[in-house]
């Protein structure tokens, strides 16, 4: 009988599909801080701390390295585009757009900090995990695909039922 895969093991999307998760879930939140409160604020840097190490967690084992850059290039993307639109979310309204953008990564670098850094430290526990042969990839999706086989061709070029 074997075990259960761990949370190590069950990363199976790939780099694109979780960094498009990211930014889903960056900009929810980022959405959500905004009609609570006047500016980004604690929900959205405890949002990003939890959000950054989940796509770690996501992503199949081929794709670490996209994942592993996604986190800083997220709040970078995202403080752009708020000091491009209303630079006071993110700093004070008279700033430009790079001082915008420098202001809100210097106000948010612990959530940066913190976020990039479990990232990085479950990318490295799931690489362990793998090179040490104790990761057991999921198997349902394999089955799922097996489950319907496809659609036989006859002679002709025409699938048969």
């Amino acid at each position: 009988m074997t075990a259960a895969p761990t949370i190590w093991d069950e990363g199976t999307e790939s780099a694109r599909r979780v960094v498009l998760l990211g930014v889903a879930l960056t900009l929810t939140v980022t959405a959500l801080d905004l009609v609570i409160g006047r500016g980004l604020g604690i929900i959205f840097d405890i949002g990003f701390v939890l959000i950054a190490p989940a796509l770690a967690l996501r992503v199949h084992p081929r794709d670490f390295f996209p994942i592993s850059v996604t986190p800083p290039l997220l709040m970078l993307g995202l403080f752009l585009a708020i000091a491009a639109d209303d630079a006071s979310v993110i700093a004070r309204a008279d700033d430009g757009l790079v001082q915008a953008t420098l202001s809100g990564l210097a106000h948010h670098s612990w959530a940066l900090v913190l976020g990039y850094a479990a990232c990085l430290a479950f990318l490295q526990i799931r690489r362990k995990r793998i090179a040490a042969g104790l990761a057991r990839p999921r198997r349902a999706q394999a089955s799922k695909r097996s489950a319907s086989p496809a659609p036989r061709r006859t002679t002709s070029g025409v699938p048969s039922e």
